[in-house]
Protein backbone atom coordinates (compact mmCIF):
# COMPACT_ATOMS: atom_id res chain seq x y z
CA UNK A 1 0.00 0.00 0.00
CA UNK A 2 0.97 3.46 -0.21
CA UNK A 3 1.63 6.26 2.62
CA UNK A 4 -0.05 6.56 5.40
CA UNK A 5 0.79 8.95 8.57
CA UNK A 6 1.30 7.90 12.49
CA UNK A 7 0.42 10.92 14.23
CA UNK A 8 0.83 11.89 18.08
CA UNK A 9 2.24 13.89 20.27
CA UNK A 10 4.87 11.52 21.60
CA UNK A 11 5.91 12.70 24.50
CA UNK A 12 7.88 10.50 25.05
CA UNK A 13 7.89 7.61 22.20
CA UNK A 14 6.96 4.13 24.57
CA UNK A 15 7.46 0.61 22.68
CA UNK A 16 3.57 0.89 22.70
CA UNK A 17 4.24 3.19 19.96
CA UNK A 18 7.44 1.66 18.40
CA UNK A 19 4.95 -1.37 18.25
CA UNK A 20 2.60 0.33 16.41
CA UNK A 21 4.46 1.82 13.98
CA UNK A 22 6.51 -1.32 13.16
CA UNK A 23 3.27 -2.64 12.23
CA UNK A 24 2.59 0.19 10.18
CA UNK A 25 5.60 -0.24 8.17
CA UNK A 26 4.70 -3.59 7.51
CA UNK A 27 1.75 -2.60 6.42
CA UNK A 28 2.54 0.72 3.77
CA UNK A 29 5.48 1.53 1.58
CA UNK A 30 6.14 5.05 3.60
CA UNK A 31 5.04 5.91 6.84
CA UNK A 32 5.21 9.54 8.36
CA UNK A 33 5.70 9.72 12.05
CA UNK A 34 4.24 13.09 12.45
CA UNK A 35 4.84 14.62 15.73
CA UNK A 36 2.24 16.83 17.18
CA UNK A 37 2.65 20.15 18.19
CA UNK A 38 0.53 20.00 21.39
CA UNK A 39 1.15 22.52 23.92
CA UNK A 40 -2.29 22.32 25.31
CA UNK A 41 -0.94 18.32 26.95
CA UNK A 42 1.98 20.70 28.75
CA UNK A 43 4.58 18.24 27.25
CA UNK A 44 8.17 17.68 28.65
CA UNK A 45 9.90 18.00 25.21
CA UNK A 46 10.12 19.86 22.56
CA UNK A 47 8.72 18.19 19.27
CA UNK A 48 12.33 18.95 17.72
CA UNK A 49 13.71 17.03 21.03
CA UNK A 50 10.99 14.11 20.71
CA UNK A 51 11.85 13.41 16.91
CA UNK A 52 15.42 13.19 18.22
CA UNK A 53 14.28 10.64 21.02
CA UNK A 54 12.82 8.92 18.31
CA UNK A 55 15.61 8.63 15.43
CA UNK A 56 17.38 5.71 16.90
CA UNK A 57 14.51 3.39 17.40
CA UNK A 58 13.69 3.52 13.72
CA UNK A 59 17.19 3.54 12.61
CA UNK A 60 16.01 -0.35 11.54
CA UNK A 61 12.61 1.04 9.72
CA UNK A 62 14.27 1.70 5.87
CA UNK A 63 10.60 3.04 4.99
CA UNK A 64 9.52 5.52 8.23
CA UNK A 65 10.40 8.96 8.25
CA UNK A 66 9.56 11.77 11.11
CA UNK A 67 7.94 14.91 10.90
CA UNK A 68 6.26 17.78 13.37
CA UNK A 69 3.42 19.32 12.42
CA UNK A 70 0.23 21.40 14.25
CA UNK A 71 -2.66 21.97 12.72
CA UNK A 72 -5.16 19.72 10.93
CA UNK A 73 -3.59 16.25 10.64
CA UNK A 74 -5.66 15.62 7.30
CA UNK A 75 -3.69 19.46 5.87
CA UNK A 76 -0.79 17.21 6.65
CA UNK A 77 -1.68 14.21 5.23
CA UNK A 78 -2.83 15.61 1.83
CA UNK A 79 0.64 17.92 1.65
CA UNK A 80 2.27 14.62 2.04
CA UNK A 81 0.63 13.09 -0.34
CA UNK A 82 -0.73 9.97 2.50
CA UNK A 83 -3.92 8.14 1.83
CA UNK A 84 -4.18 7.27 5.44
CA UNK A 85 -3.85 7.73 9.23
CA UNK A 86 -2.85 4.93 11.65
CA UNK A 87 -4.12 5.47 15.16
CA UNK A 88 -3.20 3.06 17.80
CA UNK A 89 -6.05 1.71 19.94
CA UNK A 90 -4.94 -0.19 23.53
CA UNK A 91 -8.13 -0.79 24.81
CA UNK A 92 -11.66 -0.15 24.60
CA UNK A 93 -11.54 2.87 26.16
CA UNK A 94 -9.50 4.36 23.63
CA UNK A 95 -12.46 3.79 20.66
CA UNK A 96 -14.88 6.36 21.43
CA UNK A 97 -12.16 8.93 21.23
CA UNK A 98 -10.48 7.69 18.45
CA UNK A 99 -13.77 6.58 16.54
CA UNK A 100 -14.84 10.03 17.05
CA UNK A 101 -11.89 11.79 15.71
CA UNK A 102 -11.88 9.74 12.67
CA UNK A 103 -15.45 10.63 11.94
CA UNK A 104 -14.00 14.01 11.86
CA UNK A 105 -11.10 13.81 9.96
CA UNK A 106 -13.40 11.64 7.32
CA UNK A 107 -15.98 14.89 7.72
CA UNK A 108 -12.91 17.15 6.61
CA UNK A 109 -11.54 15.39 3.93
CA UNK A 110 -13.40 11.51 2.78
CA UNK A 111 -10.10 10.71 0.87
CA UNK A 112 -8.29 10.03 3.83
CA UNK A 113 -9.23 6.70 5.72
CA UNK A 114 -8.54 5.85 9.34
CA UNK A 115 -7.00 1.95 10.27
CA UNK A 116 -6.69 1.24 13.93
CA UNK A 117 -4.12 -0.84 14.75
CA UNK A 118 -3.80 -2.87 18.30
CA UNK A 119 -0.03 -2.83 19.65
CA UNK A 120 0.89 -6.31 21.32
CA UNK A 121 -1.17 -6.90 24.39
CA UNK A 122 2.28 -6.44 26.40
CA UNK A 123 1.65 -2.18 25.96
CA UNK A 124 -2.11 -2.46 26.43
CA UNK A 125 -1.97 -0.18 29.19
CA UNK A 126 0.98 1.20 28.19
CA UNK A 127 0.76 5.11 27.92
CA UNK A 128 3.06 8.20 27.81
CA UNK A 129 1.43 9.92 30.88
CA UNK A 130 1.50 6.75 32.72
CA UNK A 131 5.50 6.67 32.13
CA UNK A 132 6.30 10.34 32.73
CA UNK A 133 4.65 9.86 36.24
CA UNK A 134 6.40 6.60 36.92
CA UNK A 135 9.89 8.78 35.90
CA UNK A 136 8.95 11.90 38.47
CA UNK A 137 9.48 9.06 41.06
CA UNK A 138 12.39 7.66 39.96
CA UNK A 139 10.46 3.93 38.85
CA UNK A 140 11.63 1.75 36.63
CA UNK A 141 10.56 2.06 33.19
CA UNK A 142 12.87 0.58 31.19
CA UNK A 143 10.25 -1.81 29.89
CA UNK A 144 7.99 0.68 28.46
CA UNK A 145 10.51 3.08 26.40
CA UNK A 146 13.83 2.77 24.68
CA UNK A 147 16.89 3.59 27.16
CA UNK A 148 17.95 6.47 25.49
CA UNK A 149 14.28 7.88 26.27
CA UNK A 150 14.19 6.86 30.02
CA UNK A 151 17.60 8.73 30.32
CA UNK A 152 16.23 11.54 28.56
CA UNK A 153 13.10 10.86 31.19
CA UNK A 154 15.38 11.11 34.18
CA UNK A 155 17.47 14.17 33.20
CA UNK A 156 14.06 16.13 32.69
CA UNK A 157 12.53 14.92 35.99
CA UNK A 158 16.29 16.08 37.91
CA UNK A 159 15.80 19.66 36.62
Amino acid sequence: MGHCIYPGTFDPITYGHLDVLSRAAKLFDHVTLAIAHNPGKGPLFTPEERAELVRPAIAGLSNVEITTFSGLLVDLAVELNASAIIRGLRALSDFEFEFNMALMNRHLNGDIETIFVMPAAAYSYTSSHLVKQVARYDGDISTFVPPNVAEALRARAAT
